[in-house]
C-alpha cells in the first residue's frame, strides 16, 4: 500500500483523455474515484475510474470503445447497478466503473470523495485503517475479507458525509475530464 502517490491525478488524467476521446457524449462524466483520488490518502497502486453514462444498456455503446482501448470487460461482476472493466495484464492497474448518471452508486463514490477530501482528519482514520487491515490480510484469497472489514468505517462515514451534504448543499462539480 502506498502512503500517498502525488502522481496519481496525473495518471488518472493521462488515463482518462483517451476515454473521453472515445466515448465523447456517451461518458457524462469521467471521474477519478476510490482512495488514489483522495490527496495524502495510503491507497493500493490502482486507478479508479467512473464512468457516467444515460443508461447500462445497449452496453456496445460503451464496451466497444473502453475494448479498443485495449479494456477487459469483466461479465462477471457481481454488482448488477454498475458493468466493470479492468487494463489489460501487464499493465498499471486500472478498475473503470460504468454507472448510471443520478443513480445512487454514482452519488456514492463521488459525496465519499468529496468528503474525505475536506475533511483530512477522516481521510486520516480511513487511512489508519486500510493499512491495518491490509497487514491483518494480505493474501490474495484474503481481499473480501479486507473489503468487508472496511464496509462499517465506510457507512460511518457516508452518514456523516449525508450530513454535511445537506448543511452545505453539496452537488458534484463538474465532471473530473
Amino acid at each position: 500500500m502506498d502512503l500517498s502517490n502525488v502522481t496519481w491525478p496525473k495518471q488518472f488524467q493521462q488515463l482518462a483523455q483517451p476515454l473521453r476521446n472515445a466515448l465523447r457524449s456517451v461518458a457524462l462524466r469521467i471521474d477519478h474515484i476510490g482512495s488514489t483520488s483522495i490527496p495524502e490518502l495510503a491507497a493500493k497502486p490502482v486507478i479508479d475510474i467512473q464512468i457516467s453514462v444515460a443508461n447500462l444498456e445497449p452496453l456496445d455503446t460503451y464496451r466497444l470503445p473502453l475494448e479498443r482501448l485495449g479494456y477487459i470487460f469483466r461479465a462477471d461482476n457481481p454488482i448488477r447497478t454498475q458493468r466493470y472493466f479492468r487494463e489489460t495484464p501487464g499493465n498499471p492497474r486500472v478498475h473503470i466503473h460504468v454507472v448510471r448518471a443520478g443513480s445512487f452508486g454514482e452519488q456514492f463514490a463521488l459525496l465519499f470523495r468529496d468528503y474525505m477530501r475536506v475533511h483530512p482528519n477522516v481521510a486520516t482514520q480511513y487511512a489508519e485503517l486500510k493499512i491495518g487491515l491490509a497487514q491483518r490480510y494480505q493474501l490474495a484469497e484474503e481481499r473480501p475479507l479486507y473489503t468487508e472489514a472496511k464496509r462499517p468505517f465506510i457507512w460511518k462515514v457516508i452518514a456523516q458525509a449525508d450530513d454535511w451534504a445537506q448543511s452545505t448543499g453539496w452537488f458534484p462539480g463538474p465532471s473530473d475530464a
